[in-house]
């Protein structure tokens, strides 16, 4: 496993970072507890949840989970980075969402309290809150911090104007700001390179992508016996409307000797900015699968290989600037 630094602090993360929003909903408690046993054991020392994971288990479900194994074996807590998020409702109350303080404040203690930990990594705001000002969300981040329950700031789905406006505040008050963004970004989906990635590395923040394989467009065909979301009608739709350029990819990544999961994967950790990437195994033979991602090294005759099946939007940011 490969390490990079989260944005412009100190810490270290593994290259792939292990997404948790299936634990619970899609997969038991056994096997989650199998997947974060491997994960560990081949060197990611990066999990990611949200308080509101859990499907139609209900939220909190998640990060329930993840707690008990955390409690199986109290060593494993310091050899993790653990992030979580805030914002999305986690009840029918009103004030049960959003980037209130007292929001942010109330949700972080429920996420300790599930995850059986006394502080969080980097905690993440899941959305951007249009009604909560900037001072308010920074004045309760900096009470979590002063209370030693989290250590990092990171946002979430924000646009490159939010990025800058939470970073432009945090630095006229001295603070360290926003480390990470969390967007959605895949070789399908490339929009973030418009604006939300050159935000981020102007204000010295990594990307974490998910959604790394687009659904699962970008892991190759489905079996007949696949299940899930990879067998919705809409899956079945968005394949069969990109067919010529899937079919082109999956061409190209057969031509290296790799499934195209590898080669999405790794095509993301080759971009600038990207700290690392989120998967999200359903079971440790996908997880295995994937681990040598971060071994991949792809040529710059590769990179625009894919460049031409996949075209990026255009020259960030420079591409609708007047």
């Amino acid at each position: 496993m490969q390490y990079r630094q989260l944005g412009r602090s100190a810490l270290k993360i593994s290259e792939l970072c292990l997404g948790t929003m299936n634990f619970g909903p899609r997969t038991s408690q056994e096997d989650s507890f199998a997947i974060l046993d491997a994960a560990v054991a081949a060197g990611i020392n990066f999990i990611d949840t949200a308080n509101q994971y859990g499907g139609s288990q209900g939220v909190g479900t998640t990060e329930t989970i993840l707690g008990r194994w955390l409690a199986a074996d109290r060593t494993r807590r310091d050899r993790l980075v653990l992030a979580t998020k805030v914002h999305e409702p986690m009840s029918d109350d009103v004030n049960d969402q959003g980037l209130s303080a007292r929001h942010i404040q109330m949700a972080c203690d429920a996420s300790l309290t599930r995850l059986g930990v006394e502080h969080i990594d980097l905690y993440q705001m899941h959305h951007i809150d249009r009604l909560a000002p900037i001072e308010e969300i920074w004045q309760a981040m900096d009470r979590l911090i002063s209370q030693g329950k989290i250590t990092y700031v990171g946002s979430s789905n924000f646009p490159g104007w939010a990025i800058a406006r939470a970073n432009e505040k945090a630095i006229a008050s001295q603070r360290l700001g926003l480390i990470a963004e969390q967007s959605l970004y895949n070789l399908v989906e490339r929009r973030v390179e418009m604006e939300v990635l050159p935000a981020c590395q102007a204000y010295g923040l990594s990307l974490i992508p998910w959604s790394p394989l687009a659904g699962g467009l970008l892991a190759g065909p489905p079996s007949t016996d696949a299940q899930g979301r990879r067998q919705s009608g809409d899956a079945q739709q968005a394949r069969l409307q990109r067919s010529e350029q899937l079919g082109q990819f999956e061409a190209f990544a057969a031509e290296l000797g790799e499934s195209p999961s590898v080669v999405a994967l790794a095509w993301l950790l080759h971009q600038p900015g990207v700290a690392a990437t989120i998967i999200g195994p359903g079971s440790v033979a996908q997880l295995e699968s994937v681990l040598r991602v971060p071994e991949l090294t792809l040529s710059q005759a590769n990179l625009d290989r894919l460049d031409e099946i996949f075209p990026p939007c255009g020259a960030a940011p420079e591409a609708y600037a007047w």
